[in-house]
């Protein structure tokens, strides 16, 4: 079975995400936003599917599988530190954010940092880096332009101290 297979097809789509048919199911799940390697790799091995098959290869049935283990992987006894939101701080239980929802709640943390006035919320608020990096020598970047080091301009010689110089040698 290649991609002369009158059942191949180039595009896949899994959690309202279109992946690409010509690689491998394991390397494809990864462009869904929120799915890593780890991740993708507890999808495969849950749905029973081989990780070097190709996507395009997949049957419908096999989709359908692997869409459902992607969108709700605590029915499938998705192990907690797999998660990427543990301990939810509204709801206080475990959750496995996909696409849009992982964007929403990160900007959604970061919003309220900046509403309690927290040390990050601060660091959020002025642009400034906020997990301990060093800012003498990086991030130098200020809304799309470079601010660099800022070289001082000696002064220009003037002919009268041009002329001194002459006369002293």
């Amino acid at each position: 079975m290649t991609e002369t297979d009158p059942n191949f097809k180039y595009i896949v789509r899994i959690a309202n995400t279109d992946l690409n048919g010509n690689k491998a199911l394991l390397l494809a799940l990864r462009k869904i936003k929120g799915v890593n390697f780890m991740f993708s790799n507890f999808i495969c091995k849950t749905a029973k599917i081989s990780i070097h098959k190709k996507t395009g290869l997949l049957s419908d049935e096999e989709v359908k599988r692997l869409d459902e283990i992607v969108l709700q992987p605590k029915k499938y006894q998705m192990p907690f530190w797999l998660m990427n939101r543990r301990k939810d701080p509204e709801t206080g239980e475990d959750k496995h954010l996909l696409t849009g929802d992982l964007q929403f709640s990160r900007e959604q943390d970061i919003k309220i940092m900046k509403k309690i006035k927290s040390y990050k919320g601060i660091r959020h608020h002025a642009g400034l880096t906020v997990r301990g990096q060093r800012t003498k020598s990086n991030f130098r970047k200020n809304k799309g332009k470079v601010k660099g080091v800022a070289h001082v301009q000696q002064p220009k010689k003037t002919e009268k101290a041009a002329e001194d110089k002459k006369g002293r040698k």
